[in-house]
Protein backbone atom coordinates (compact mmCIF):
# COMPACT_ATOMS: atom_id res chain seq x y z
CA UNK A 1 0.00 0.00 0.00
CA UNK A 2 1.40 3.36 -0.91
CA UNK A 3 2.33 5.46 2.46
CA UNK A 4 0.40 8.44 2.91
CA UNK A 5 3.57 10.25 3.79
CA UNK A 6 6.63 8.49 1.41
CA UNK A 7 8.68 10.90 3.13
CA UNK A 8 8.99 8.73 6.29
CA UNK A 9 10.54 6.19 3.98
CA UNK A 10 12.51 7.63 1.11
CA UNK A 11 14.91 10.97 1.01
CA UNK A 12 15.09 12.88 -1.46
CA UNK A 13 17.96 13.39 -3.80
CA UNK A 14 21.11 15.79 -2.49
CA UNK A 15 21.45 17.88 -5.42
CA UNK A 16 25.26 19.23 -6.24
CA UNK A 17 26.34 22.52 -5.45
CA UNK A 18 26.93 24.16 -8.92
CA UNK A 19 25.55 27.19 -8.65
CA UNK A 20 27.31 28.65 -12.02
CA UNK A 21 26.39 25.60 -14.14
CA UNK A 22 27.49 26.23 -17.36
CA UNK A 23 25.89 23.21 -19.23
CA UNK A 24 22.53 24.62 -19.50
CA UNK A 25 23.64 27.19 -22.57
CA UNK A 26 25.34 24.59 -24.72
CA UNK A 27 24.08 22.58 -27.66
CA UNK A 28 24.73 19.73 -28.67
CA UNK A 29 26.57 20.00 -32.28
CA UNK A 30 28.23 17.06 -32.72
CA UNK A 31 27.47 13.52 -31.78
CA UNK A 32 28.90 11.15 -28.77
CA UNK A 33 31.26 8.42 -29.12
CA UNK A 34 28.64 5.58 -29.36
CA UNK A 35 29.33 1.86 -27.50
CA UNK A 36 26.39 -0.24 -28.11
CA UNK A 37 26.35 -2.33 -25.31
CA UNK A 38 23.59 -4.52 -26.70
CA UNK A 39 25.26 -8.00 -26.11
CA UNK A 40 26.14 -7.44 -22.20
CA UNK A 41 23.43 -5.06 -20.38
CA UNK A 42 21.01 -5.45 -23.07
CA UNK A 43 21.18 -9.59 -22.81
CA UNK A 44 21.85 -9.60 -18.87
CA UNK A 45 18.30 -8.55 -18.79
CA UNK A 46 16.63 -10.59 -21.17
CA UNK A 47 14.04 -13.41 -20.14
CA UNK A 48 15.71 -15.57 -22.09
CA UNK A 49 19.27 -14.39 -22.91
CA UNK A 50 20.78 -14.91 -26.61
CA UNK A 51 21.85 -18.08 -27.76
CA UNK A 52 25.16 -18.05 -30.22
CA UNK A 53 22.96 -17.41 -33.26
CA UNK A 54 21.29 -14.52 -32.02
CA UNK A 55 24.60 -12.79 -30.45
CA UNK A 56 25.92 -12.68 -34.03
CA UNK A 57 22.97 -11.41 -35.57
CA UNK A 58 22.45 -9.11 -33.28
CA UNK A 59 26.63 -8.46 -33.65
CA UNK A 60 25.85 -8.06 -37.58
CA UNK A 61 22.87 -5.62 -36.83
CA UNK A 62 25.25 -3.20 -34.90
CA UNK A 63 27.36 -3.21 -37.59
CA UNK A 64 25.46 -2.25 -40.48
CA UNK A 65 24.41 0.92 -38.04
CA UNK A 66 27.69 1.75 -38.10
CA UNK A 67 28.65 1.22 -34.23
CA UNK A 68 32.77 1.09 -33.97
CA UNK A 69 32.61 0.34 -30.02
CA UNK A 70 30.54 -2.88 -29.02
CA UNK A 71 30.42 -4.43 -26.05
CA UNK A 72 30.25 -7.49 -26.85
CA UNK A 73 29.44 -9.49 -23.30
CA UNK A 74 31.20 -11.02 -20.25
CA UNK A 75 33.33 -13.57 -21.05
CA UNK A 76 34.68 -14.15 -17.17
CA UNK A 77 31.13 -14.52 -16.05
CA UNK A 78 29.80 -16.77 -19.23
CA UNK A 79 31.19 -19.12 -20.97
CA UNK A 80 28.66 -18.45 -23.56
CA UNK A 81 30.00 -14.81 -23.67
CA UNK A 82 33.44 -16.59 -24.00
CA UNK A 83 33.03 -18.40 -27.06
CA UNK A 84 30.98 -15.83 -28.29
CA UNK A 85 34.10 -13.42 -28.10
CA UNK A 86 36.30 -15.95 -29.25
CA UNK A 87 34.21 -16.77 -32.19
CA UNK A 88 34.28 -13.20 -33.01
CA UNK A 89 37.95 -12.99 -33.20
CA UNK A 90 39.10 -16.29 -34.56
CA UNK A 91 36.84 -16.26 -37.83
CA UNK A 92 38.00 -12.68 -38.43
CA UNK A 93 34.22 -11.39 -37.77
CA UNK A 94 35.41 -7.98 -36.57
CA UNK A 95 36.03 -5.29 -39.07
CA UNK A 96 39.11 -3.04 -38.46
CA UNK A 97 37.55 0.25 -37.50
CA UNK A 98 35.44 -1.84 -34.70
CA UNK A 99 36.95 -2.15 -31.62
CA UNK A 100 35.13 -4.67 -28.98
CA UNK A 101 34.47 -3.85 -25.63
CA UNK A 102 33.98 -6.49 -22.63
CA UNK A 103 33.12 -6.30 -18.81
CA UNK A 104 35.01 -7.76 -16.09
CA UNK A 105 34.40 -7.21 -12.13
CA UNK A 106 37.44 -6.27 -11.02
CA UNK A 107 38.65 -9.80 -9.45
CA UNK A 108 41.98 -11.13 -10.21
CA UNK A 109 41.13 -14.78 -11.99
CA UNK A 110 37.82 -12.71 -13.83
CA UNK A 111 40.55 -10.32 -15.34
CA UNK A 112 42.97 -13.13 -16.17
CA UNK A 113 40.23 -15.00 -18.22
CA UNK A 114 38.62 -11.84 -19.37
CA UNK A 115 42.44 -11.50 -21.45
CA UNK A 116 42.20 -15.10 -22.24
CA UNK A 117 38.94 -14.21 -24.26
CA UNK A 118 40.50 -11.15 -25.95
CA UNK A 119 43.66 -12.65 -27.17
CA UNK A 120 44.21 -11.83 -30.85
CA UNK A 121 41.96 -9.14 -30.88
CA UNK A 122 43.19 -6.53 -32.97
CA UNK A 123 41.10 -3.79 -30.54
CA UNK A 124 39.52 -4.10 -27.28
CA UNK A 125 38.20 -2.23 -24.65
CA UNK A 126 38.81 -3.74 -21.28
CA UNK A 127 36.06 -2.81 -19.03
CA UNK A 128 36.51 -3.00 -15.13
CA UNK A 129 34.15 -2.01 -12.50
CA UNK A 130 33.50 -1.95 -9.15
CA UNK A 131 30.63 -0.35 -6.61
CA UNK A 132 31.67 3.08 -4.95
CA UNK A 133 28.18 4.15 -3.60
CA UNK A 134 28.46 4.47 0.30
CA UNK A 135 25.20 1.66 0.59
CA UNK A 136 26.85 -0.95 -1.46
CA UNK A 137 30.27 -0.18 0.55
CA UNK A 138 28.25 -0.35 3.54
CA UNK A 139 25.83 -2.91 2.61
CA UNK A 140 27.09 -5.28 -0.23
CA UNK A 141 30.81 -5.54 0.20
CA UNK A 142 31.73 -4.33 3.60
CA UNK A 143 34.38 -1.80 2.59
CA UNK A 144 35.62 1.98 3.90
CA UNK A 145 36.56 3.89 0.92
CA UNK A 146 40.16 3.09 1.43
CA UNK A 147 39.77 -0.15 0.86
CA UNK A 148 37.33 0.25 -2.04
CA UNK A 149 40.36 2.35 -3.61
CA UNK A 150 42.79 -0.13 -3.22
CA UNK A 151 40.05 -2.79 -5.52
CA UNK A 152 40.11 -0.34 -8.33
CA UNK A 153 43.58 0.46 -8.04
CA UNK A 154 44.77 -3.22 -7.87
CA UNK A 155 42.58 -4.43 -10.72
CA UNK A 156 43.92 -1.85 -13.01
CA UNK A 157 47.69 -2.52 -12.35
CA UNK A 158 46.85 -6.12 -13.30
CA UNK A 159 44.74 -5.03 -16.12
CA UNK A 160 47.86 -3.01 -17.38
CA UNK A 161 50.47 -5.86 -17.15
CA UNK A 162 48.34 -8.13 -18.98
CA UNK A 163 48.13 -5.49 -21.73
CA UNK A 164 51.62 -4.48 -21.84
CA UNK A 165 51.93 -8.50 -22.00
CA UNK A 166 49.77 -8.09 -25.10
CA UNK A 167 51.46 -5.44 -27.31
CA UNK A 168 49.82 -7.06 -30.74
CA UNK A 169 46.11 -5.74 -29.46
CA UNK A 170 45.10 -1.91 -29.74
CA UNK A 171 43.92 -1.34 -25.78
CA UNK A 172 41.63 0.47 -24.28
CA UNK A 173 41.21 0.71 -20.78
CA UNK A 174 37.93 1.58 -19.25
CA UNK A 175 37.44 2.10 -15.51
CA UNK A 176 33.47 2.56 -14.08
CA UNK A 177 33.24 4.09 -10.46
CA UNK A 178 29.50 1.29 -9.99
CA UNK A 179 26.74 3.95 -8.61
CA UNK A 180 28.56 7.11 -9.73
CA UNK A 181 25.35 9.04 -9.26
CA UNK A 182 25.22 7.81 -5.27
CA UNK A 183 27.98 8.01 -5.09
CA UNK A 184 29.75 11.04 -3.07
CA UNK A 185 30.97 13.27 -5.74
CA UNK A 186 34.48 13.72 -4.07
CA UNK A 187 35.16 10.39 -3.61
CA UNK A 188 34.18 9.69 -7.20
CA UNK A 189 36.94 11.59 -8.43
CA UNK A 190 39.35 10.33 -5.66
CA UNK A 191 39.30 6.95 -6.71
CA UNK A 192 39.19 8.20 -10.30
CA UNK A 193 42.60 9.59 -10.00
CA UNK A 194 43.48 6.61 -8.10
CA UNK A 195 42.99 4.50 -10.97
CA UNK A 196 44.55 6.95 -13.33
CA UNK A 197 47.66 7.21 -11.26
CA UNK A 198 48.10 3.43 -11.19
CA UNK A 199 47.21 3.46 -15.36
CA UNK A 200 48.83 6.68 -16.12
CA UNK A 201 46.71 7.75 -19.46
CA UNK A 202 47.99 10.77 -21.69
CA UNK A 203 46.46 13.12 -23.42
CA UNK A 204 47.50 10.92 -26.58
CA UNK A 205 46.54 7.57 -24.83
CA UNK A 206 43.54 8.51 -22.88
CA UNK A 207 41.36 5.82 -20.90
CA UNK A 208 37.83 5.97 -20.78
CA UNK A 209 36.29 7.06 -17.24
CA UNK A 210 32.13 5.50 -17.41
CA UNK A 211 30.18 7.29 -15.26
CA UNK A 212 26.95 5.52 -14.59
CA UNK A 213 24.03 6.55 -13.54
CA UNK A 214 23.41 2.52 -12.48
CA UNK A 215 20.18 3.04 -11.05
CA UNK A 216 18.25 6.42 -11.75
CA UNK A 217 17.41 8.38 -8.83
CA UNK A 218 17.14 12.16 -10.15
CA UNK A 219 15.63 14.10 -12.43
CA UNK A 220 18.02 14.39 -15.44
CA UNK A 221 19.97 18.12 -14.56
CA UNK A 222 21.09 16.12 -11.59
CA UNK A 223 23.62 13.82 -13.77
CA UNK A 224 24.30 17.01 -15.51
CA UNK A 225 25.26 18.62 -12.58
CA UNK A 226 27.28 15.99 -11.49
CA UNK A 227 29.35 15.64 -15.15
CA UNK A 228 29.67 18.98 -14.96
CA UNK A 229 31.09 19.22 -11.36
CA UNK A 230 33.44 16.13 -11.75
CA UNK A 231 34.88 17.22 -15.60
CA UNK A 232 35.77 20.65 -13.89
CA UNK A 233 37.62 19.04 -10.89
CA UNK A 234 39.51 15.57 -12.18
CA UNK A 235 43.16 16.15 -12.70
CA UNK A 236 44.02 15.84 -16.24
CA UNK A 237 40.77 16.10 -17.83
CA UNK A 238 42.20 15.67 -21.29
CA UNK A 239 43.51 12.16 -20.39
CA UNK A 240 40.19 11.03 -20.06
CA UNK A 241 37.63 9.97 -22.35
CA UNK A 242 34.43 10.63 -20.38
CA UNK A 243 31.49 8.19 -20.88
CA UNK A 244 27.97 8.07 -19.16
CA UNK A 245 25.78 5.01 -18.98
CA UNK A 246 22.42 6.32 -18.24
CA UNK A 247 19.57 4.12 -17.07
CA UNK A 248 16.06 4.79 -17.15
CA UNK A 249 14.11 3.80 -13.93
CA UNK A 250 12.41 7.37 -13.96
CA UNK A 251 11.69 6.85 -17.59
CA UNK A 252 13.95 9.78 -18.40
CA UNK A 253 17.11 8.36 -19.45
CA UNK A 254 17.42 10.08 -23.02
CA UNK A 255 16.83 13.29 -21.18
CA UNK A 256 20.33 12.74 -18.84
CA UNK A 257 22.13 11.53 -21.60
CA UNK A 258 21.67 14.62 -23.78
CA UNK A 259 21.85 16.97 -20.76
CA UNK A 260 25.31 14.95 -19.95
CA UNK A 261 26.98 15.93 -23.50
CA UNK A 262 26.33 19.26 -22.75
CA UNK A 263 28.17 19.28 -19.48
CA UNK A 264 30.89 17.94 -21.09
CA UNK A 265 30.55 14.31 -21.75
CA UNK A 266 32.31 12.27 -24.70
CA UNK A 267 30.78 9.31 -25.00
CA UNK A 268 27.46 7.29 -24.97
CA UNK A 269 26.80 3.65 -23.96
CA UNK A 270 23.10 2.38 -24.53
CA UNK A 271 21.41 0.11 -25.77
CA UNK A 272 19.20 0.21 -29.47
CA UNK A 273 15.15 0.83 -28.17
CA UNK A 274 16.40 1.14 -24.58
CA UNK A 275 16.41 -2.59 -23.56
CA UNK A 276 18.26 -2.83 -20.47
CA UNK A 277 17.73 -4.19 -16.57
CA UNK A 278 14.43 -2.80 -15.04
CA UNK A 279 13.42 0.33 -17.32
CA UNK A 280 16.06 -0.27 -19.74
CA UNK A 281 19.40 1.71 -20.94
CA UNK A 282 19.54 5.02 -22.43
CA UNK A 283 17.47 4.39 -26.03
CA UNK A 284 20.72 5.49 -28.59
CA UNK A 285 17.66 5.32 -31.61
CA UNK A 286 16.31 7.45 -30.10
CA UNK A 287 18.86 9.58 -28.86
CA UNK A 288 20.51 9.48 -32.39
CA UNK A 289 17.37 10.45 -33.78
CA UNK A 290 16.97 13.74 -31.65
CA UNK A 291 20.03 14.90 -32.83
CA UNK A 292 19.14 14.46 -36.60
CA UNK A 293 15.95 16.37 -36.11
CA UNK A 294 18.12 19.62 -34.63
CA UNK A 295 20.52 18.94 -38.16
CA UNK A 296 23.22 17.03 -36.40
CA UNK A 297 24.16 13.38 -38.19
CA UNK A 298 24.74 11.02 -35.49
CA UNK A 299 26.60 9.15 -37.36
CA UNK A 300 24.30 6.26 -37.38
CA UNK A 301 22.64 5.11 -40.03
CA UNK A 302 19.20 4.42 -39.48
CA UNK A 303 17.63 4.62 -42.79
CA UNK A 304 15.66 1.71 -43.18
CA UNK A 305 14.48 1.07 -39.71
CA UNK A 306 12.10 -1.39 -39.54
CA UNK A 307 14.25 -3.90 -40.70
CA UNK A 308 16.73 -3.43 -37.60
CA UNK A 309 13.79 -3.40 -35.44
CA UNK A 310 12.10 -6.77 -36.59
CA UNK A 311 15.85 -8.13 -36.09
CA UNK A 312 16.26 -6.84 -32.57
CA UNK A 313 12.68 -8.26 -31.72
CA UNK A 314 13.78 -11.57 -32.91
CA UNK A 315 17.51 -11.39 -31.35
CA UNK A 316 15.73 -9.76 -27.50
CA UNK A 317 12.38 -11.61 -28.56
CA UNK A 318 10.94 -8.81 -26.83
CA UNK A 319 8.39 -6.56 -28.65
CA UNK A 320 9.19 -2.91 -29.99
CA UNK A 321 6.36 -0.76 -28.69
CA UNK A 322 4.36 0.71 -31.17
CA UNK A 323 4.67 4.07 -30.38
CA UNK A 324 8.04 3.96 -29.47
CA UNK A 325 9.55 7.38 -30.67
CA UNK A 326 10.65 6.63 -34.22
CA UNK A 327 10.58 3.47 -34.46
CA UNK A 328 7.39 1.89 -33.55
CA UNK A 329 4.58 0.87 -35.94
CA UNK A 330 2.31 3.49 -34.94
CA UNK A 331 4.58 6.29 -34.41
CA UNK A 332 3.93 8.26 -37.56
CA UNK A 333 0.51 7.19 -37.58
CA UNK A 334 -2.66 10.07 -36.92
CA UNK A 335 -5.95 8.99 -35.99
CA UNK A 336 -6.86 12.06 -34.83
CA UNK A 337 -9.27 14.48 -37.27
CA UNK A 338 -7.37 18.05 -35.87
CA UNK A 339 -3.97 16.23 -36.54
CA UNK A 340 -4.46 14.29 -39.77
CA UNK A 341 -6.02 17.69 -41.38
CA UNK A 342 -2.98 19.60 -40.10
CA UNK A 343 -0.32 16.71 -41.32
CA UNK A 344 -2.52 16.74 -44.77
CA UNK A 345 -2.29 20.31 -45.67
CA UNK A 346 1.69 20.03 -44.19
CA UNK A 347 2.48 17.31 -47.06
CA UNK A 348 0.24 19.37 -49.51
CA UNK A 349 2.72 22.53 -48.65
CA UNK A 350 5.69 20.18 -48.76
CA UNK A 351 4.82 19.19 -52.31
CA UNK A 352 4.58 22.66 -53.52
CA UNK A 353 8.32 23.43 -51.64
CA UNK A 354 10.24 19.57 -51.67
CA UNK A 355 13.77 21.46 -51.29
CA UNK A 356 12.79 23.87 -48.00
CA UNK A 357 13.07 22.99 -44.49
CA UNK A 358 10.99 19.65 -43.00
CA UNK A 359 8.05 21.98 -41.56
CA UNK A 360 4.96 19.41 -41.38
CA UNK A 361 2.73 19.50 -38.35
CA UNK A 362 3.10 16.43 -36.08
CA UNK A 363 6.04 15.09 -37.52
CA UNK A 364 9.19 15.67 -36.27
CA UNK A 365 11.04 13.99 -39.05
CA UNK A 366 10.12 13.13 -42.31
CA UNK A 367 9.28 9.44 -42.36
CA UNK A 368 11.19 8.32 -45.55
CA UNK A 369 14.42 9.21 -43.87
CA UNK A 370 13.97 5.95 -41.97
CA UNK A 371 12.82 3.88 -44.69
CA UNK A 372 8.93 4.44 -43.76
CA UNK A 373 6.30 5.22 -46.19
CA UNK A 374 3.50 7.71 -46.17
CA UNK A 375 0.56 5.26 -46.53
CA UNK A 376 1.10 4.77 -42.43
CA UNK A 377 1.01 8.41 -41.82
CA UNK A 378 -3.05 8.91 -41.51
CA UNK A 379 -5.03 6.19 -40.36
CA UNK A 380 -9.17 6.24 -39.83
CA UNK A 381 -11.15 5.34 -37.33
CA UNK A 382 -13.84 6.63 -35.09
CA UNK A 383 -11.87 9.65 -33.73
CA UNK A 384 -10.74 10.57 -37.39
CA UNK A 385 -11.76 13.20 -39.97
CA UNK A 386 -11.88 14.56 -42.79
CA UNK A 387 -8.35 15.47 -43.21
CA UNK A 388 -7.62 11.82 -42.94
CA UNK A 389 -10.57 10.65 -45.05
CA UNK A 390 -9.19 12.99 -48.17
CA UNK A 391 -5.63 12.26 -47.08
CA UNK A 392 -6.04 8.19 -48.23
CA UNK A 393 -8.24 9.08 -51.26
CA UNK A 394 -5.32 11.26 -52.44
CA UNK A 395 -2.29 9.24 -51.72
CA UNK A 396 -3.86 5.87 -52.27
CA UNK A 397 -6.07 5.92 -54.74
CA UNK A 398 -5.52 9.29 -56.76
CA UNK A 399 -8.78 10.80 -55.97
CA UNK A 400 -8.74 14.81 -55.02
CA UNK A 401 -11.86 15.89 -52.77
CA UNK A 402 -13.51 19.06 -53.73
CA UNK A 403 -13.19 21.23 -49.27
CA UNK A 404 -17.44 20.54 -49.31
CA UNK A 405 -17.53 17.18 -50.61
CA UNK A 406 -14.69 16.31 -48.09
CA UNK A 407 -16.83 16.90 -45.52
CA UNK A 408 -19.92 15.72 -46.86
CA UNK A 409 -18.15 12.02 -47.31
CA UNK A 410 -15.82 12.58 -43.96
CA UNK A 411 -19.54 11.89 -42.36
CA UNK A 412 -20.47 8.57 -44.58
CA UNK A 413 -17.11 7.58 -43.24
CA UNK A 414 -17.77 8.21 -39.65
CA UNK A 415 -20.86 6.34 -39.62
CA UNK A 416 -19.48 3.39 -40.89
CA UNK A 417 -16.56 3.44 -38.45
CA UNK A 418 -19.11 4.36 -35.25
CA UNK A 419 -21.31 1.33 -36.26
CA UNK A 420 -17.74 -0.95 -36.04
CA UNK A 421 -16.05 0.42 -33.47
CA UNK A 422 -12.75 -0.30 -35.71
CA UNK A 423 -9.97 1.28 -37.63
CA UNK A 424 -11.42 1.88 -41.36
CA UNK A 425 -8.64 0.89 -44.29
CA UNK A 426 -8.13 2.77 -47.35
CA UNK A 427 -10.20 0.20 -49.42
CA UNK A 428 -12.92 0.29 -47.51
CA UNK A 429 -12.81 3.79 -47.46
CA UNK A 430 -12.34 4.05 -51.53
CA UNK A 431 -15.50 1.15 -50.80
CA UNK A 432 -17.41 3.28 -49.37
CA UNK A 433 -17.00 6.47 -51.93
CA UNK A 434 -17.40 4.26 -55.10
CA UNK A 435 -21.06 3.01 -53.45
CA UNK A 436 -21.96 6.89 -52.17
CA UNK A 437 -21.00 8.65 -55.49
CA UNK A 438 -19.23 6.23 -58.60
CA UNK A 439 -21.75 3.42 -58.63
CA UNK A 440 -24.64 5.39 -58.13
CA UNK A 441 -26.99 4.21 -61.85
CA UNK A 442 -30.54 4.55 -60.86
CA UNK A 443 -32.73 6.11 -62.23
CA UNK A 444 -30.21 7.09 -64.69
CA UNK A 445 -27.67 5.57 -66.44
CA UNK A 446 -25.23 7.43 -69.33
CA UNK A 447 -25.01 4.68 -72.61
CA UNK A 448 -23.25 6.87 -74.74
CA UNK A 449 -23.30 10.66 -76.27
CA UNK A 450 -21.96 12.48 -79.84
CA UNK A 451 -20.93 16.37 -79.87
CA UNK A 452 -21.12 18.69 -82.91
CA UNK A 453 -19.98 21.99 -83.55
CA UNK A 454 -21.10 24.87 -86.56
CA UNK A 455 -17.81 26.06 -87.84
CA UNK A 456 -17.41 29.67 -85.84
CA UNK A 457 -19.81 29.02 -83.52
CA UNK A 458 -19.26 28.96 -79.93
CA UNK A 459 -21.88 26.68 -79.31
CA UNK A 460 -21.69 23.04 -78.63
CA UNK A 461 -24.62 20.51 -79.78
CA UNK A 462 -25.06 17.39 -77.85
CA UNK A 463 -27.04 14.17 -78.22
CA UNK A 464 -27.00 12.16 -75.21
CA UNK A 465 -28.68 8.32 -74.91
CA UNK A 466 -29.30 7.93 -71.19
CA UNK A 467 -31.10 4.94 -69.50
CA UNK A 468 -34.47 5.91 -66.74
CA UNK A 469 -34.89 3.14 -64.88
CA UNK A 470 -34.16 0.70 -67.44
CA UNK A 471 -36.03 3.00 -70.51
CA UNK A 472 -33.71 4.34 -72.99
CA UNK A 473 -34.11 7.72 -74.70
CA UNK A 474 -32.16 10.64 -76.26
CA UNK A 475 -31.42 13.89 -74.93
CA UNK A 476 -30.97 17.23 -76.97
CA UNK A 477 -29.70 20.46 -76.44
CA UNK A 478 -27.07 23.00 -76.93
CA UNK A 479 -24.71 24.99 -74.41
CA UNK A 480 -21.45 26.85 -74.72
CA UNK A 481 -20.14 23.87 -73.68
CA UNK A 482 -20.31 19.83 -73.42
CA UNK A 483 -21.69 19.94 -69.91
CA UNK A 484 -23.87 23.37 -70.13
CA UNK A 485 -25.47 20.92 -73.41
CA UNK A 486 -25.91 18.36 -70.80
CA UNK A 487 -27.55 20.78 -68.14
CA UNK A 488 -29.78 22.45 -71.65
CA UNK A 489 -30.63 18.81 -72.72
CA UNK A 490 -31.80 17.59 -69.10
CA UNK A 491 -33.96 20.60 -68.60
CA UNK A 492 -35.85 19.91 -71.49
CA UNK A 493 -36.83 16.43 -70.52
CA UNK A 494 -37.98 17.49 -67.58
CA UNK A 495 -35.13 17.27 -64.99
CA UNK A 496 -34.09 20.80 -63.63
CA UNK A 497 -30.15 20.62 -63.04
CA UNK A 498 -28.41 24.07 -61.64
CA UNK A 499 -24.64 23.40 -61.46
CA UNK A 500 -23.22 25.01 -58.28
CA UNK A 501 -19.76 24.28 -58.39
CA UNK A 502 -17.14 21.54 -60.37
CA UNK A 503 -13.81 20.55 -60.26
CA UNK A 504 -12.05 17.61 -62.27
CA UNK A 505 -8.76 15.62 -62.71
CA UNK A 506 -6.87 12.97 -64.22
CA UNK A 507 -6.45 10.00 -62.08
CA UNK A 508 -3.23 7.71 -63.23
CA UNK A 509 -0.91 7.86 -66.26
CA UNK A 510 -0.67 7.07 -68.87
CA UNK A 511 -2.89 4.35 -70.82
CA UNK A 512 -4.27 4.06 -67.26
CA UNK A 513 -5.18 7.34 -67.01
CA UNK A 514 -9.00 8.46 -66.73
CA UNK A 515 -10.67 11.50 -65.82
CA UNK A 516 -12.63 12.25 -62.47
CA UNK A 517 -14.95 14.60 -62.65
CA UNK A 518 -16.78 16.31 -58.99
CA UNK A 519 -20.23 18.14 -59.70
CA UNK A 520 -22.30 20.13 -57.20
CA UNK A 521 -25.92 20.88 -57.91
CA UNK A 522 -28.56 22.15 -56.77
CA UNK A 523 -32.63 19.91 -57.08
CA UNK A 524 -34.94 21.27 -55.72
CA UNK A 525 -34.04 23.82 -53.65
CA UNK A 526 -31.03 21.26 -52.32
CA UNK A 527 -27.15 21.03 -53.28
CA UNK A 528 -26.06 17.63 -53.78
CA UNK A 529 -22.98 15.96 -55.00
CA UNK A 530 -22.19 13.87 -57.78
CA UNK A 531 -18.78 12.24 -58.68
CA UNK A 532 -18.44 10.47 -62.42
CA UNK A 533 -15.01 9.00 -63.94
CA UNK A 534 -14.09 7.98 -67.29
CA UNK A 535 -11.22 7.71 -69.84
CA UNK A 536 -13.02 10.92 -71.41
CA UNK A 537 -13.57 14.18 -69.24
CA UNK A 538 -16.80 14.96 -70.78
CA UNK A 539 -18.61 11.29 -69.85
CA UNK A 540 -16.58 12.03 -66.73
CA UNK A 541 -18.75 15.50 -66.18
CA UNK A 542 -22.14 14.13 -67.85
CA UNK A 543 -21.66 11.09 -65.30
CA UNK A 544 -21.11 13.37 -62.01
CA UNK A 545 -24.00 15.11 -62.94
CA UNK A 546 -26.45 11.78 -63.10
CA UNK A 547 -24.36 10.58 -59.88
CA UNK A 548 -26.03 14.08 -58.11
CA UNK A 549 -29.48 13.34 -59.71
CA UNK A 550 -29.48 9.67 -58.52
CA UNK A 551 -28.36 10.47 -55.38
CA UNK A 552 -31.16 12.89 -54.95
CA UNK A 553 -34.12 10.34 -56.19
CA UNK A 554 -32.59 7.73 -53.82
CA UNK A 555 -33.82 9.82 -50.79
CA UNK A 556 -29.73 9.90 -49.41
CA UNK A 557 -29.59 12.62 -47.28
CA UNK A 558 -26.26 14.57 -48.39
CA UNK A 559 -24.40 15.74 -45.43
CA UNK A 560 -25.12 19.64 -46.25
CA UNK A 561 -25.27 20.40 -42.19
CA UNK A 562 -21.68 20.73 -41.50
CA UNK A 563 -21.27 21.02 -37.89
CA UNK A 564 -18.04 22.73 -35.97
CA UNK A 565 -16.75 19.37 -35.34
CA UNK A 566 -16.76 18.49 -39.25
CA UNK A 567 -14.39 21.14 -39.84
CA UNK A 568 -11.67 20.58 -37.49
Amino acid sequence: MMLSDPAKKYRPFVAVDLPDRQWPSQRIETPPIWCSVDLRDGNQSLIDPMDHERKERLFDILLKVGFKQIEVGFPSASQTDFDFVRTLIEQDKIPEDVTIQVLTQARPHLIERTFEALKGAKNAIVHVYNATDPMFRRVVFNVDKSECVEIAVEATKQIRAQMEAAPETNWTFQYSPELFTTTEMDFAVEIVEAVMQAFEPTSDNRMIVNLPATVEVATPNNYADQIEWFCRHVKNRDHLIVSVHPHNDRGTGVAAAELTLMAGADRVEGTLFGNGERTGNVDIVTMAMNMYTQGVHPQLDFSNITPVMREVEYCNQLPVHPRHPYVGDLVFTAFSGSHQDAIKKGMTDRRANPEAVWDVPYLPIDPLDVGRSYEAVIRVNSQSGKGGVSYLLEQEHGIELPRRLSIEFSQVVQEVADRTGKEITSQMIYQAFADEYLEQQAPFTLINHRLSSEPDSPKVSLEAVVEENGQRQTLNGEGNGPLAAFIKALAAAGHDVEIIDYHEHSRGQGADAEAIAYVEVRIDGKAVFGVGNDESITSASMKGVLSAINRHYSNQEPAANVTAETLV
